[in-house]
């Protein structure tokens, strides 16, 4: 089989709102789309293979991630790759992951970092392990940006604030409760509050392209699987949006 039927297979599977692999491979695509695939491999074999696709996988994400509009949103969400009562007994990730803490509690695994722009699509992506802080990687995946990035309490940081408008961008974030409220206009207080189109990505994203499971068996195989997930997401053609108007978005970036 080819590179690119090999990916083609692996990306429906993150659209076919399938959970099982095995079953999706051996169930649906060996029966209906054996004329599609004349040299469909054993499932076996195909595991075997799939690793080489990983690199052509990333390099196809980056090629569907989507340009800079001047309204950008910023979120992280936990990967979880065990049960937390299974840590002390998982050898997968064993060195890797890290327990890390999120909106949920308490995780052990990875975290995926995202910047949306206010179409749904993806701008900017980066995996780190769950006990990195969320403001770290923001510098990294906003040097491509330009204006306005929204974002929650946890990206609250003087210094990143800083360090982001000396490169033109101006990040607003949302205050804790025992913070005085920021002084901004009502276009901002407005996107800030449509922060929810980001937390619907990442809930399709776990949801529907399933890029979280705890059933990995190499650091490859996950990669694969999140990368495939994220492709997924980005082929979609109704994706979560704002409706903004060129005037609207035009006042948006000059508020």
């Amino acid at each position: 089989m080819t590179t690119s039927e090999i990916m083609t297979i692996v990306i429906s599977f993150h659209m076919s709102h399938h959970r099982d692999f095995k079953n999706y491979y051996l169930g649906y695509v060996s029966l209906m789309y054996k004329s599609e695939f004349p040299n469909l491999l054993s499932y076996t074999r195909f595991l075997a293979v799939m690793p080489r696709i990983l690199v052509p996988m990333c390099a196809y994400f980056t090629s569907l991630k989507g340009k800079p509009t001047g309204v950008e949103f910023i979120d992280s969400t936990c990967i979880k790759v065990c049960h937390n009562i299974r840590i002390p007994r998982h050898k997968t990730f064993d060195g890797i992951a890290q327990r890390g803490k999120g909106t949920m509690g308490w995780f052990y695994g990875f975290k995926l970092h995202l910047i949306v722009n206010h179409h749904g699509e993806i701008v900017a992506a980066k995996v780190t392990t769950g006990n990195v802080h969320d403001t770290q990687p923001v510098r990294e995946l906003a040097s491509c940006l330009t204006d306005k990035l929204y974002g929650d309490k946890g990206y609250l940081s003087k210094a990143l604030e800083a360090d982001l408008l000396d490169k033109g961008v101006k990040l607003i974030t949302t205050v804790r409760k025992n913070m005085k409220a920021k002084a901004m206009s009502l276009w901002d207080r407005a996107m800030l509050s449509k922060r929810f189109i980001i937390e619907t990505i990442n809930d399709q994203l776990k949801n529907i392209s399933f890029i979280e499971h705890s059933r990995h068996r190499s650091m490859n195989g996950f990669m694969l699987n999140l990368v495939a997930g994220l492709v997924a997401y980005c082929l979609k053609e109704n994706k979560p949006h704002l409706n903004l108007t060129d005037v609207e978005l035009n006042a948006l970036v000059i508020a």
